[in-house]
């Protein structure tokens, strides 16, 4: 026997409460019996912990996210990539015990979308994971666009190398190696 459980990592704005969802971080579990399907609709799973989530008929009224889309799991977590609009992602895994505490092989991952008006992951917002559109400050940090000041930059692209940067790139910010991540620089322009 073995069971499906889905755990989901929050999105915090500055330092906002996490949005969508309860709690922060990662952690908890959800049974669920079937593969996810973009469309589909989630909502905390109390039973399971504060990060749980279970899917749920879009109408129902804990439901919280739609799935924008879903990828394939990965155990390089830096490796996902979801859309812009993505404001929450929630991990599936596989498990073979209903007692392992949300641990598991990764199965699914779920790029989710708030269904409330509130969505931190759209470009330029603030929040969610960096995408060509989003803005940040001289140290790499995400910041709303309409917010920082005279150090910001907006991200053209993200990139393996320096010399992909599209043409209007004045600051090519190379990252320090991280495994999995499918960028190792930010192409930044100023604002």
């Amino acid at each position: 026997m073995f069971a499906v459980v889905a755990v989901g990592r929050q999105f915090f704005e500055g330092d906002k409460e996490p949005t969508g969802g309860s709690g922060g971080g990662a952690g908890g579990s959800s049974s669920q019996s079937e593969e996810w399907k973009v469309g589909d609709c989630a909502g905390p799973d109390p039973d399971d912990g504060a990060d749980a989530y279970q899917k749920l008929d879009c109408d129902d009224s804990k439901a919280k996210i739609k799935a924008l889309k879903i990828m394939s799991g990965s155990i390089l977590p830096d490796s996902i990539q979801c859309p812009g609009g993505t404001d929450e992602i929630i991990e599936v895994r596989i498990s073979f015990s209903s007692s392992d505490g949300g641990s598991g092989l990764p199965g699914q991952t779920v790029c989710g979308r708030n269904l409330s008006g509130d969505h931190p992951g759209d470009p330029g917002a603030g929040g969610g994971q960096l995408v060509k559109g989003d803005c940040i400050n001289s140290q790499a940090a995400e910041v709303a666009c309409g917010e920082g000041g005279s150090d910001v930059l907006k991200v053209l692209d993200l990139t393996k190398t320096a010399d992909q940067c599209p043409s209007k790139t004045t600051d090519p910010l190379e990252l320090t190696m991280a495994v999995g991540r499918p960028y190792d620089v930010i192409c930044a322009a100023r604002t």
